[in-house]
């Protein structure tokens, strides 16, 4: 007969309570539940129809939040200061706007704790450099970018956060700033200027990717709080791409096509498309669990929510 031993070189621990630190593939038995468990992967990697926008937007909504909790704030056409709210299930018009109309403005944080950046306002698409923050029942001024621009990219959180790319005049940017709930400033810059890229992290951990240079790009560069450094590209160049998660889980779709690809903190590996192509769109969420919202060209409404590769603890049954 063959034993869990012979074939894995080690026994099944036996614990009082699960592990923490668990690692895929792990078994071990819960001696309180009397269960025998272990750490599977489910593989999903699929979208699905979320509810729809009130309003077609497109032009780089602002995002914050989760795939269950999202804001989505300015856009085009027209110019827009309008704000919806995601509930997992249906947006809600928030009966506060935006001071002010605005598109291919950029953001971070969290359904009652956000940050609009920068973007594009009437009359024409005059450059921005405001700063606005959310605290859940109002926006207020913060501190301006040191120049006005848009269709950059930001990660982090209200108070905390990096701000990154994006075109200013004359043309595109790889300034890097970050944000400490009040200011703003400069930090070492990225190696490509481009505008339209997306980003994914925290202020002192985030990546950057693809966007248009002098021509739609593939590049991905790595933040570490310090410097930019140039890392493996992702397998399609785009412009106006949405992104989420962090350093080494990301998350990136869109930027006018339906592709879909994942990173693992080294390589981008292609995964299943979005249903509906649409670039300059809303995103926000993890790796394993976004949402995409809005974009295309001319403005949709529709709603995607991702469900990707999630590691879960199963109870293991015999006959």
């Amino acid at each position: 007969m063959t034993t869990y031993y012979g074939l894995y070189g080690q026994k099944v621990q036996y614990l009082a309570s699960d592990p923490t630190d668990v690692q895929t593939g792990q078994v071990w038995y819960n001696s309180t539940s009397a269960v025998l468990k272990v750490r599977a992967v489910t593989v999903t990697n699929a979208w699905a129809s979320g509810g729809n926008l009130n309003t077609a937007r497109r032009a780089g909504v602002a995002s914050a939040g989760t795939q269950t909790a999202a804001l989505g704030a300015g856009a085009y056409p027209p110019f827009s200061a309008a704000v919806e709210l995601y509930n997992g299930t249906s947006w809600t018009t928030n009966p506060v706007s935006l001071p002010s109309a605005r598109a291919n403005n950029s953001g971070v944080g969290s359904q009652t704790a956000a940050l609009s950046i920068g973007g594009n306002a009437p009359p024409g698409f005059a450059k921005i450099s405001n700063t606005d923050s959310w605290n859940g029942t109002s926006w207020s001024s913060g501190g301006n970018l040191p120049a006005a621009t848009q269709a950059l990219a930001s990660t982090g959180i209200y108070t905390a956060a990096l701000a990154f790319g994006g075109n200013v005049a004359p043309g595109n940017t790889a300034v890097s700033q970050s944000y400490n709930g009040t200011s703003w400033t400069a930090t070492p810059s990225m190696n490509t200027a481009r505008r339209g890229l997306g980003g994914a992290g925290t202020q002192t951990s985030s990546i950057g990717f693809a966007g248009i240079a002098t021509a739609n790009s593939a590049a991905t560069e790595s933040w570490n709080g310090s410097s930019w450094t140039s890392v493996n590209s992702m397998n399609t160049a785009r412009q106006y791409i949405a992104g989420c998660g962090t350093q080494t889980l990301a998350l990136g779709f869109g930027g006018y096509t339906t592709s879909t690809e994942s990173w693992n903190g080294t390589s981008w590996a292609t995964t299943t498309s979005m249903t509906t192509p649409r670039g300059a769109s809303g995103g926000c969420g993890t790796q394993t669990s976004a949402l995409a919202f809005g974009g295309g060209s001319p403005a949709i409404t529709t709603t995607e929510e991702w469900t990707g590769t999630v590691d879960s603890t199963k109870t293991v049954t015999v006959s």
